[in-house]
């Protein structure tokens, strides 16, 4: 049986969580703590870029690498990655000394095997230990992997990895695959296994790995707590700890776990990654775990319709992944087409020209009860619509939806219901049915919140006046749902949020009179 050997790549790949911002401390502590874990193979971070940021673990070029490594002599080898869709020129990884990283990985798609085999060959001239990362090995059939390792062998490089990019190769495809790089890499090439999560597989796999006892050198990548976008990767803990007890192994778990309580912990707070309904669908439908995450922080999804959303998603844009192209999707999904001009006439013959109070969710209701049940004593012939929710101080003459999910919350209310054609089933679960498209925003953040909508609806039904209780306005990223870059700070995007609320709003405001009963940061728009 060959070497089994562990590869940390917490601060590269895991750096998909924090935008690789750990902290210059916790760069130094995690690379620390590894080396007193014996772990072999220790990923610093990837080579890309143009600027150099002590707190990020993304470096223009390999010289810059040399400030965060130990210096003298080194228990464990240290590894920088290139990525080939944007790979930093080679003048910016010169010839290998002492100081440097030992290895340099290169990970590259299939349609960029012909750069990659360039790259590769010109950095191994350099001194470097080399990598061959094949994104989404399972995308290849077999000629073309054979056909790809046999190229690989003229270069001989120290590695050749399985890179499961969606976490979806299940165990019988994942060991028919390694059983077929096995016999077809030349000898003395290392085989890797690079991981990921979505469908729980990658601890399976790594176990099947090291039992099916290849005669040659193998190397598994994991990460402390499993960190990594989506599900996360293998638990570098778990899989140590197995090593240990099963090949006789002397890793270090105590370290690990510093790195855990001292930093990965709080990370996680922020940034969730581990197991998740969201990452198990975009696994299942083969498409790139960032969908999963952005459509779940929206809100607005049954998982059935989440489920179906995924299934729209072009197999050319499958594995990779652009916000705006999963925005298209989401909208192209929501619009779906109905005829509202009855329940549009039936509203406006309703409420034209009356008094429309708008109760929507928000800490105020609760704080400002009396000034609500006042101003009812007052309004009596005023027209309740609740938004997304029934409320428990007071009756309503309507409930308008717009939210998949929240819908389900309201179904079986008796209250008539306002809902739009995204909603499943909006033709016979609605007593008024309006088109989804009709009634969004202009802007990127707030387009389809259901309070914005709601006054648009209004807006169109042309009330005499509209009263608004429970809008209050967002002071933290918990109460909302929505997507934010991890570059964002949750402060910058609160208020940028609120800001595209308020300028939609004060749209509204300038064609209907509105008036807030309630405290609400948009009250003077």
């Amino acid at each position: 049986m060959g070497r089994v050997s562990i590869l940390d790549c917490t601060l590269r790949d895991g750096g998909y969580i924090n935008d690789w911002y750990f902290g210059k401390t916790a760069i130094d502590f995690i690379l620390r703590k590894l080396v007193e874990a014996r772990i072999e193979f220790i990923e610093v971070g990837f080579i890309k870029g143009d600027r150099y940021d002590e707190d990020r673990t993304v470096f223009p070029d390999c010289p810059s690498i040399r400030a965060v490594l130990p210096p003298g002599k080194r228990s464990a080898q240290f590894v920088g990655m290139v990525d080939m869709s944007a790979p930093v020129p080679l003048d910016r990884i010169p010839p290998r000394t002492e100081e440097d990283v030992e290895l340099i990985r290169v990970i590259f798609k299939q349609n960029r095997l012909d750069e990659g085999l360039e790259y590769l060959k010109a950095i191994k001239e350099k001194g470097y230990l080399v990598m061959a990362q094949l994104v989404s090995t399972d995308t290849y059939t077999d000629e073309e992997l054979i056909e790809a390792i046999k190229r690989l062998n003229k270069i001989k490089p120290y590695a050749v990895y399985l890179v499961d990019s969606l976490g979806v190769i299940k165990n019988t495809e994942f060991l028919r695959m390694i059983y077929l790089m096995d016999h077809n890499m030349s000898p003395g090439i290392v085989l890797g296994y690079h991981s990921h999560n979505n469908l729980q597989q990658a601890m399976g796999n790594a176990v099947s790995f090291i039992n099916i006892n290849l005669k040659r050198d193998i190397i598994i990548d994991a990460c402390v707590f499993g960190m990594g976008r989506g599900a996360g990767n293998l638990n570098e803990e778990l899989f140590a700890e197995y090593l240990n007890e099963n090949l006789s192994r002397d890793y270090q778990i105590d370290p690990m776990l510093e790195i855990i309580d001292e930093y990965l912990g709080e990370i996680c707070k922020k940034n969730f990654w581990g197991y998740s309904l969201p990452f198990y669908l975009t696994a299942k439908n083969k498409v790139h775990p960032n969908y999963g995450k952005y459509y779940n922080a929206k809100g607005t999804l049954t998982e059935r319709e989440f489920d179906k959303l995924l299934q729209t998603i072009a197999p050319e844009d499958t594995h990779t992944y652009s916000a705006a192209r999963a925005e298209e999707y989401y909208l192209a999904y929501m619009k779906k087409p109905c005829d509202d001009t009855d329940s549009l006439s039936r509203l406006r013959n309703e409420l034209s020209g009356k008094e429309v109070l708008l109760i929507c969710p928000g800490d105020s209701l609760g704080a400002n009860r009396d000034i609500i049940n006042k101003f009812l004593e007052e309004h009596p012939s005023v027209r309740r619509i609740s938004v997304a929710f029934q409320p428990s101080f007071t009756g309503v003459d309507y409930i308008f939806c717009s939210n998949m999910k929240r819908f389900n919350g309201i179904k079986n209310c008796t209250v008539p219901k306002i809902i739009t054609s995204n909603v499943p089933n909006a033709a016979t679960e609605g007593d008024y049915v309006l088109q989804y498209s009709s009634f969004i925003g202009n802007e990127k953040l707030t387009y389809d919140n259901a309070g914005l909508m709601a006054l648009k609806v209004l807006l169109s039904i042309k009330p005499n006046k509209v009263y608004v209780a429970g809008m209050d306005g967002y002071l933290k990223m918990s109460q909302l749902d929505a997507n934010r870059d991890v570059s964002d700070s949750e402060e910058f995007y609160v208020e940028k949020f609120n800001s595209q609320m308020s300028k939609e709003i004060s749209e509204i405001r300038s064609k209907i009179d509105i008036e807030f009963i309630t405290s609400s940061i948009y009250e003077g728009n």
